[in-house]
């Protein structure tokens, strides 16, 4: 079980991290399939509880509290505010609409690169509790063998 919590973890920031770069490679990106400017990305996480009430005291599978099972990712969302794009007066660009104003892309890539970190760091939390517990099992096997 914790060995998958960890997992889902890593998988869930390794996501958040293919899609922060998708973020910052597509700052400039003028036109999409859809037609118009790239619009910035976002990783919605979701926290799937499980129920372990077999395991619990009486008092606690009378709560019947929820212990948490990992992440999965919900969904990949696009920003559709109308501040997804910042408007520039640029008259001569071949994207001008008729009054001179261009859309781009509203991405802040200072901002890109902390979340980048954060995922990073968060990847990499994960990648220690994973071998954190692998060691406990190592250790919990040479329990009692005599050495």
């Amino acid at each position: 079980m914790s060995y998958q919590i960890s997992a889902s973890g890593m998988t869930a920031q390794r996501i958040r991290m293919d899609v922060i770069s998708n973020n910052i490679a597509n700052a400039n990106t003028m036109v999409t399939n859809e037609g118009g400017p790239y619009r910035r990305r976002e990783v919605i996480f979701e926290a799937p509880g499980s129920k372990f009430s077999e395991s619990m005291s009486t008092a606690r599978r009378r709560l019947n509290r929820v212990i948490g099972s990992g992440v999965k990712i919900q969904r990949i969302m696009e920003d559709k505010s109308e501040n997804a794009f910042v408007k520039i007066y640029d008259p001569g660009h071949p994207f001008a609409d008729p009054n001179g104003i261009v859309l781009r892309p509203n991405i802040n890539v200072t901002a890109e690169m902390v979340n980048i970190v954060d995922a990073s760091r968060a990847y990499e939390a994960n990648v220690t509790t994973f071998n954190s517990y692998k060691q406990m099992q190592s250790k919990a096997l040479t329990i009692g063998g005599g050495q």
